[in-house]
């Protein structure tokens, strides 16, 4: 088995690498390729959990297995650290074997924004070059990677809580894409007024975005909130903006604001316009026209760890990456 670092992940899986097998990923899972039953949490103490991740790639060519292990530390920013820290572990399929152990954190982070630019790419207007970033944390950093890399980004509002954070990432930001022009603040609201695309990226349990405050062709990526009891958006956005989601088992549980709207009788699944994966497959419909909103509803599947963990172990052996070990 190789041991691989958060470093080595980052070397191996660089976004526009990392866009393409989600692509791919995502297609598979909407065939049927996977199995992935729902992920899981544990409480171990306070508001701290320990969530569990199991899949298996049953495609032919690609078949994998493996769990990802994350514990869930919200407080983890205040002290320099991730929210998500933990392991993923990549079994051999033929032998059962554990081939490979590597970061989760990075990984789960390069997969969730690569989905995004994936959906980005599916759902955008063609010349979408505003994007607005709710959140200043981990999650934006990889998706600002993820949606330059698929649209031609000239603007990056970003609004937060705290001013000096916002800032923050802004100036760092500009380090790496000099060409953009950055802003930030506080005022959802206003950075949104004239996006084209937007991420909501927070760890917010009420909502931060509202529909009325969208202009009009704009695509939404809602991503943060990955369990019921958080929400991002608020009812109006639900009601009035054609949502794509990435593995329909997962939103009818864990998508908290479809999840209570379906339950208060307001809302119905077959109003969900199908898995983004369906879409890239050609199966399905996108974006009709340059004036309609979009959504995509990001909750992150098993397979997206399997393929990215896969792409990485390939690129390892084929460059002699990561520390061998026995168990």
């Amino acid at each position: 088995m190789i041991v691989l670092t958060s470093e080595d992940v980052a070397k191996l899986l660089p976004m526009p690498a990392a866009i393409e097998v989600i692509d791919a990923t995502m297609k598979l899972v909407s065939e049927g390729g996977a199995e992935l039953p729902l992920r899981s949490a544990i409480p171990v103490g306070g508001i701290n959990k320990l969530g569990i991740m199991p899949g298996a790639i049953i495609a032919p060519d690609a078949s994998c297995f493996g769990v990802k292990l994350l514990s869930l530390f919200p407080d983890n920013p205040k002290r320099g650290l991730s929210s998500h820290l933990g392991a993923f572990v990549l079994f051999d399929a033929e032998t059962g074997q554990a081939r490979a152990m590597m970061d989760a954190s990075l990984l789960t982070a390069l997969r969730t924004a690569a989905a995004s630019g994936v959906a980005t790419r599916a759902l955008a207007r063609q010349d979408a070059s505003a994007l607005t970033l709710v959140g200043y944390g981990e999650q934006a950093e990889h998706h600002l990677d993820a949606i330059c890399a698929v649209r031609d980004i000239k603007t990056v509002q970003v609004a937060g809580r705290d001013a000096a954070k916002a800032a923050a990432f802004c100036a760092t930001a500009k380090t790496h894409y000099p060409q953009i022009a950055f802003t930030a603040g506080t005022d959802v609201q206003s950075a949104v007024a004239q996006a084209d695309i937007v991420c909501t990226v927070t760890a917010s349990a009420t909502p931060v975005l509202n529909h009325a405050w969208l202009p009009e062709g704009c695509h939404v990526n809602v991503v943060g909130s990955s369990i019921p009891t958080m929400r991002e958006v608020d009812d109006d956005f639900v009601l009035n903006t054609p949502i794509w989601v990435d593995y329909l088992p997962s939103t009818r549980v864990q998508a908290g604001e479809i999840v209570d709207l379906i339950a208060d009788g307001r809302f119905t699944e077959n109003r969900i316009m199908a898995e983004i994966g369906r879409v890239l497959a050609g199966e399905a419909s996108g974006r009709t026209s340059q004036e309609q909103q979009t959504a995509y509803r990001s909750l992150g599947v098993a397979a997206q760890d399997l393929m990215a963990a896969k792409a990485v172990v390939e690129a390892a052996t084929a460059q002699g990456i990561g520390q061998a070990v026995q168990l």
